[in-house]
């Protein structure tokens, strides 16, 4: 361990794969430099989605429920992964893991029963809400 002329024969591999990935990405990025087409049009410097060029503005104020209701899918995103790693080591948990399990899930569904019932789910403005309320 102590040699060091074993230390570069170790090396020498890392090393020749590293300039393989350097000579690879500088072929790659110098051949679309070098074949590629240079030709400037209006058109062609607009950015556009499926073959349409944009109209109007593009920064959209999105409202704060989309946002809320986003971090709510993620959190119950994650949760359903931990269920999913749950099950598949569910013989070696045995009772006491089906049981926690259990109490994950009770938390879960209370938790989603207090946002539904904060309305932190209702995309509805509060004018609609009250005309919606008049309707019925």
């Amino acid at each position: 361990m102590n040699n060091p002329e074993a230390v570069p024969s170790n090396l020498l591999p890392l090393i020749i794969y590293f300039g393989a990935v350097l000579a690879i990405t500088g072929v790659m990025l110098g051949g679309s430099y070098l074949l590629g087409q240079r030709h400037h049009a209006k058109a062609a410097d607009e950015p556009f989605e499926s073959g349409i060029v944009p109209t109007g503005d593009v920064h959209i104020r999105f409202s704060v429920h989309f946002y809320l209701l986003a971090i709510f899918f993620v959190i119950f995103d994650m949760e359903s992964v931990f269920l999913f790693a749950w099950s598949v080591a569910l013989k070696e948990s045995g009772w006491s893991g089906f049981i926690e399990a259990l109490i994950f899930i009770s938390v879960l569904l209370a938790t989603l029963i207090y946002l539904w019932a904060l309305g932190a789910l209702d995309w509805r403005t509060r004018r609609q809400r009250i005309d919606h309320s008049t309707y019925k």
